[in-house]
């Protein structure tokens, strides 16, 4: 895939406004009214979790053509493999306070298995922009800079 500084910067169009578009589920909206001020909609019509044995990778376009996250984020998304803090267990008991949750399950456990799943494509995704840029403060921008906690992220 391709890197665009452009696509990365910012998407502008001509005219004002153009949709990105990750199959029927998500889109994004620009606008170029406030100039180099342009901001960035991202709208998700809500198929919730999809299917649980199809993953959509184009839904990691930004993160593969810009090779940036934040600090921050990847520290959270790391933390949610820990055992203690595995993703699929941290929203099934966040689910487990649901009242109607015996009844009619908001997620089948199988959707709870591709969280984790998707998790660790995203987490390869960054790992391959770190090899690809020796200075890993290419990829990882450092929103937190009080933190001196032991991460490989710096």
């Amino acid at each position: 895939m391709q890197r665009s500084v452009q696509f990365c910067l910012c998407w502008r169009v001509p005219g004002g406004r153009k949709p990105q578009r990750n199959m029927d589920r998500h889109h994004y909206e620009t606008f170029e009214f406030f100039g180099n001020s342009t901001f960035l909609i991202h709208l998700d019509n809500g198929r919730a979790f999809g299917r649980y044995s199809k993953d959509e990778p184009s839904i990691l376009t930004p993160l593969v053509q810009c090779c940036r996250i934040r600090r921050s984020t990847l520290l959270r998304l790391r933390l949610l493999t820990l055992p203690q803090y595995r993703l699929s267990d941290v929203m099934r008991a966040s689910l487990s306070q649901d009242p109607l949750a015996a009844l009619a399950p908001v997620l089948a456990e199988p959707h709870l298995s591709a969280l984790d799943r998707r998790l660790a494509t995203i987490l390869q995704t960054v790992q391959s922009c770190l090899l690809q840029h020796p200075q890993h403060s290419d990829v990882i921008y450092d929103d937190i800079p009080d933190y001196k906690g032991t991460d490989e992220t710096k």
